[in-house]
């Protein structure tokens, strides 16, 4: 879903996930770390048992939580500890055996690649003329509160047999729609 959707993990879902081996807090209140205040960390399910650890709170709890964000201030001591803990382990390895351990594990990646990369170019190529395109400047040059393009007229457009050119992207793309006052 992650993938699909586009909707972003938070590290506290990478870590329940085991994609992160640690999470450690970088926000001090009042002189003490505290963990993310944006996202839920005090249970794993609501109350019709759906996952909710790490995810974004939404409402007046994260109204509540960007302001204690912005009461606090930044400190990666912790992080830094953190890091140096894990750079302290691997360097007791033996590091021709690490640098084999990692090979392996990515040698299957690395088949996969061989295999596609070049069809994978050419469709990079090709999407850059595209939805790429289209979406890589509606995040670089949309306006600070609306950085996608309009999916929805998207799909209407190519329902309809629009082709893609650049009629079509100005229609989708928010820095080209007027600004609403």
């Amino acid at each position: 879903m992650s993938l699909t959707l586009c909707e972003p993990w938070t590290a506290h879902q990478a870590y329940y996930f085991g994609m992160l081996t640690d999470v450690v807090p970088v926000l001090k209140v009042n002189g003490k770390f505290i963990a993310n205040p944006l996202v839920t960390i005090d249970r794993t399910t609501d109350e019709y048992g759906r996952f909710v650890f790490g995810t974004m709170k939404k409402d007046d709890d994260l109204k509540k939580a960007k302001e204690l964000v912005a009461a606090g201030e930044t400190d990666f001591t912790m992080l830094d500890a953190a890091v140096n803990g894990l750079i302290a382990k691997i360097l007791t390895t033996f590091p021709n055996c690490m640098n084999k351990t990692i090979s392996e594990v990515r040698k299957f990646k690395l088949e996969h690649w061989d295999k596609n990369k070049e069809s994978s170019r050419e469709w990079l190529a090709l999407n850059m003329m595209s939805e790429a395109k289209a979406g890589f400047k509606a995040f670089n040059d949309g306006p600070k509160e609306n950085r996608e393009v309009d999916f929805i007229k998207l799909r209407q457009l190519l329902a309809e047999g629009h082709e893609w050119n650049e009629d079509l992207h100005r229609t989708i793309s928010p820095q080209y729609q007027e600004v609403k006052q």
